[in-house]
């Protein structure tokens, strides 16, 4: 077993600007919205960095080594772990659950979690309804053009935590850099993106009809929202040497958001820096992290 470090995919949308490329020194384009720092989807295959599997994609890897994700993982490598940057206002949108993107899109659903980078000023985002709401109503606002009238804003801060369950509608504000650690999907239905326009000047696809199919129109963590996500996370800050177990039930990956060091696993080591992604086999046994630095742990 080997520590496996990653080459990220750049995404460059309308909202995106350039504190990735500032702060987590990231490179592709003038802007970035997002990057894909572990992911499997085929719509964005993120690379090995190192060692024997150097230039490989981790989906690749893990076809041949499908042990890699764990007894616990059969399906492959349930997660996509990302670093946004919202420079603009993201879209109102809701992803389906799994049951529901399986029968329509042929693909799995989406729960998330967002760890707060930094906020900037009065950064809020939306997190669901204000209150109970009917679907004709929800509908109706939809149409016209006011479904924000009906959202719950929240201001957030570094550090802050959220949890988005699938049909949880929601939308990162401006200001906000966030780690987002997402179900292995693709699935957005857009119910308002403020009549923004695309490159050939159209307005974007919106996707009301099954927004509606999906989402909770109760606020979150009242009744009809479930809290039942397919990873875990952990946020680990340390001026010295951390230590943990990695045994054959699942892979770990860790996302460094501050500092540096090295991850040490056997007679492995690579060092690391902000913005660091690292994916880490399953049964690789004492991993060890030196130096001085502040990462998320994330497995299943």
């Amino acid at each position: 077993m080997y520590i496996m470090k990653m080459k990220p995919v750049v995404k460059s949308y309308l909202w995106g600007g350039t504190r990735l490329i500032r702060d987590y020194g990231k490179t592709g384009t003038e802007t970035i919205s997002e990057t894909w720092e572990c992911s499997v989807h085929p719509d964005g295959l993120s690379i090995i960095d190192n060692g024997i599997f150097s230039g490989k994609t981790l989906s690749e890897v893990l076809r041949i080594h499908p042990e890699y994700c764990g007894t616990k993982n059969p399906g492959g490598l349930p997660v996509i772990v990302k670093l946004i940057d919202a420079e603009k206002d993201l879209s109102i949108q809701v992803h389906p659950d799994d049951f529901y993107a399986g029968i329509h899109e042929k693909q799995k659903g989406k729960s998330e979690m967002w760890y707060v980078l930094d906020a900037v000023g009065n950064a809020e985002i939306i997190y669901g309804f204000e209150e109970n709401v009917s679907p004709d109503t929800a509908r109706r606002y939809a149409y016209e053009g006011n479904i924000t009238n009906l959202l719950h804003r929240e201001q957030v801060h570094k550090g802050d935590i959220f949890y988005i369950p699938a049909g949880t509608v929601h939308a990162l504000g401006k200001g906000i850099v966030v780690a987002e650690i997402q179900e292995n999907s693709n699935v957005t239905y857009r119910l308002d993106d403020y009549g923004r326009t695309d490159d050939n000047g159209r307005l974007r696809e919106l996707h009301i009809e099954k927004a509606l199919d999906v989402m909770n129109f109760s606020p979150v963590g009242k009744s009809g929202t479930v809290l039942n996500f397919p990873f875990h996370t952990g946020f680990v800050n340390t001026p010295g040497n951390y230590t943990f177990y990695v045994n054959e039930k699942t892979f770990v990956i860790l996302l460094f958001t501050e500092g540096s060091g090295k991850v040490h696993c056997d007679k492995n080591s690579v060092e690391v820096g902000k913005g660091d992604c690292i994916f880490i086999p399953a049964e690789s046994g004492n991993v060890e992290v030196s130096g001085n630095n502040a990462f998320l742990e994330i497995y299943s």
